[in-house]
């Protein structure tokens, strides 16, 4: 079935972690961070932060959101079970480009965690979650 946009993941979700707000900023060292939450049947179960650090030629700042959907409960489990859990090092997630006028596939699922990356305002670009760290805050 193919259907517009990223609302066509939710109905395979185990689970949706969301981060309304992720800045980053940097001049040649760079770094990001925002805070979320994980719901799981259409309520929130934990608070998470997420956070980055990078290298290279960078000047600037940005804003952006991140939505990641765990399309199967051993991919949450293992998320939610980790102290700190890294793209790329715990686990990968593949992004999907929702731009405007594009449709998703959603026949074809076969990731545990799909990405989206919304709303990028600012001098930066990079849509990328490498390096990514993902850590469980102690708030209710």
């Amino acid at each position: 079935m193919i259907i517009d946009g990223a609302t066509s993941y939710l109905g395979i979700a185990k689970g949706v972690l969301v981060f309304p707000k992720v800045y980053k900023a940097g001049i040649g060292i760079g770094g990001e961070y925002g805070e979320g939450a994980l719901r799981i049947g259409g309520r929130t179960v934990d608070y998470y932060s997420t956070a980055a650090a990078s290298f290279g030629f960078q000047l600037g700042a940005q804003a952006k959101s991140i939505v990641l959907i765990f399309t199967n409960e051993e991919a949450l489990k293992k998320f939610r079970d980790s102290e700190g859990w890294k793209v790329g090092v715990d686990g990968s997630v593949a992004l999907v480009d929702v731009g405007v006028g594009k449709a998703v596939n959603t026949t074809n699922i076969k990731d545990p965690v799909v990405g989206f990356i919304f709303g990028q305002k600012g001098l930066m670009y990079n849509l990328t979650l490498e390096g990514s760290k993902f850590t469980k805050l102690d708030k209710k």
